[in-house]
Order: C-alpha cells, then sequence, then structure tokens
C-alpha cells in the first residue's frame, strides 16, 4: 500500500503480468476465465460513512467471495495496525478470516479494493495456482482479481495530486490498466463509467492504448506498415539462415524457428498472451485459432 509518497508509474512488471494471464487460462480453462462475466458491480462494493464498518465490510467481502465463486462461509474481517493493506488466512476451514489495515477504518471507500486483493489468495489458493517468490505472486494475485472481475476496485483506489497520493496492490496504475482493458477486450466490457478517481481513468486509457498494441503486432494482419516491413526483413533473415530460433532485431515480439514443414514464426496469442506457432507462407493470409483461449486471429506470415 502506498500512501502520501511518489507512485510508480509505467509497465516494469508487465512479461509476470502476461504470464499470470496465461497462467489463468491454463488452469480455469477458457469456460471457467468466461464463467466471471460481468464485473463485480459498483453498488455491492460500495461503502458509506453512515455504513457500521464491521457490518460493511462482511457484506462487501461476501459478495466479493459470491463474485469469484467460492464457497461460502462466515466472514470475519478485522482491522489492525499493519504495514501492508491487509492478510487473509489461508488455512482450509469453515470461516473467511481478513485483517484489513487500520487506515481503512476512515477510508471506507477502498475497503472492496483491499478485500478483493485478500479475497483473491483464497482461489488462488484453492486452485493450487501459484508463482515462485513474493513479489511475483502479488502480481499474479493482482493480476488475476483484475481480470476476474474484482481489481478494478484496486484500480479506482488510486488518487494522486499535488500534495498526496495513494495506490493499492502491486502493480502500477498503468499495469491495472492494462490487465484492465485486456479483460474489457475478452468480455466485450467498458468499466470506464465506474470509476470514481480521474487518475484511475487516465491510467486505464494508458493501459488500452498499450494492450492494443498486442492486436497491431506482426504476424498479425491489423499490423501497421512500418511492423510488417520489419517483420519481412526479420523473417528474410531467418530464411536466409536456416536453424535460427531467435530473431535477429531486439524487441520484436515475434521470433521464427525451423519446424517439421519449414519455417514456422511464434508470436503471443493478444488475448491470453500464450504463445502460437504457424507455419510460414510464401504469401496470403491465414486464419489461426489460439487453442487455449479460442481467439480467432487474421495473420499474414
Amino acid at each position: 500500500m502506498t500512501g502520501d509518497s511518489p507512485v510508480v508509474h509505467g509497465f516494469p512488471h508487465l512479461d509476470t503480468v502476461r504470464s499470470a494471464i496465461t497462467a489463468l487460462y491454463r488452469r480455469l480453462s477458457y469456460e471457467g476465465v468466461r464463467s466471471y462475466a460481468p464485473s463485480l458491480v459498483p453498488a455491492d462494493a460500495a461503502f458509506s460513512d453512515q455504513d457500521d464498518l464491521h457490518l460493511g465490510a462482511q457484506r462487501v467481502a461476501r459478495a466479493m467471495v459470491q463474485h469469484l465463486h467460492l464457497p461460502d462461509a462466515r466472514m470475519i474481517v478485522a482491522f489492525r495496525a499493519m504495514e501492508h493493506a491487509g492478510s487473509v488466512e489461508l488455512a482450509a476451514g469453515t470461516e473467511y478470516f481478513i485483517e484489513l489495515n487500520d487506515r481503512f477504518r476512515t477510508h471506507r471507500r477502498d475497503i472492496g479494493a483491499a478485500l478483493s486483493h485478500e479475497v483473491m489468495h483464497v482461489l488462488l489458493h484453492r486452485l493450487g495456482l501459484e508463482f515462485p517468490g513474493t513479489r511475483d505472486n502479488e502480481i499474479l494475485t493482482d493480476t488475476a482479481a483484475t481480470y476476474l472481475g474484482a481489481g478494478w476496485l484496486l484500480l479506482d483506489a488510486f488518487r494522486e495530486d499535488g500534495t498526496s497520493s495513494q495506490k493499492l496492490g502491486y502493480l502500477t496504475p498503468e499495469e491495472f490498466g492494462y490487465v484492465l482493458a485486456k479483460r474489457a477486450f475478452a468480455f466485450d466490457e467498458d468499466p470506464s463509467p465506474w470509476f470514481t478517481s480521474p487518475q484511475a481513468y487516465e491510467a486505464f486509457a494508458a493501459g488500452r492504448a498499450r494492450a492494443e498494441q498486442d492486436a497491431r503486432q506482426p504476424p498479425l494482419t491489423a499490423a501497421g506498415w512500418a511492423g510488417r516491413r520489419r517483420y519481412a526483413k526479420v523473417r528474410r533473415y531467418a530464411q536466409d539462415h536456416p536453424g535460427t530460433a531467435v530473431a535477429p532485431v531486439p524487441g520484436v515480439p515475434y521470433a521464427f524457428e525451423a519446424g517439421p514443414d519449414g519455417l514456422r514464426v511464434s508470436f503471443a496469442c493478444p488475448t491470453c498472451l500464450q504463445r502460437i506457432r504457424v507455419s510460414v507462407r510464401g504469401r496470403g493470409r491465414v486464419r489461426v485459432r489460439c487453442a487455449l483461449c479460442r481467439t480467432v486471429l487474421d495473420c499474414d506470415t
């Protein structure tokens, strides 16, 4: 939890975020991911100063549990002084025990955001899905909460002005926007009307622009002229140097490799980010279906 200190911006964790989205599809399957439509509605996370602190927190936590398809159980939400935004008991049992930072006693509008992260820890634990290392595992948790429809609250908790700032979670605001945009594209959902923070909307716009770039990279036909020209240059290099598996131009999102039927190009699916391998054709377009998320892609290899 960042409060009254500079907020990191940009996309420093993008590789881990992309791996987390792929891991969700692999663990839950296409049908499992689709079962989390639509997102948690703002009314289910609403929390006013007139609400009883503990009863209101339990109500929001229960809505979070229901949205994430966890077994219904007694909710216990407590508040205490701590360094982080919250913690949760992960042992299997008949109740959910969550502790939140004392700060949320007076920042009640952000209780839903903190709970989305903590309840997601429970879901990932029960799914047996984790990344090695605390940092990557927390990035997985933020990404999963956002992609499965509850973590837009974490982005909405981002506020920044000339004298203070607040951000919850381990992703940067723009990375939250990137994941939220990926969900919006996949679920045909527009989360922008839900934001109460102007800075959250700006971060979503920046993340959406970055997510849109994924759908405009060769060999996808939506790639621009410059991208197609560079792709053709790298392809010629690969054809002239059989056996190479690494593209010679740093930073390109695709690579060429030898396959059983000749040269193949590998690239990330713009929806689930899994690597797709397609035979290189001399001319003409081809439609490719991602086996993981079922997205149909128009390619010119």
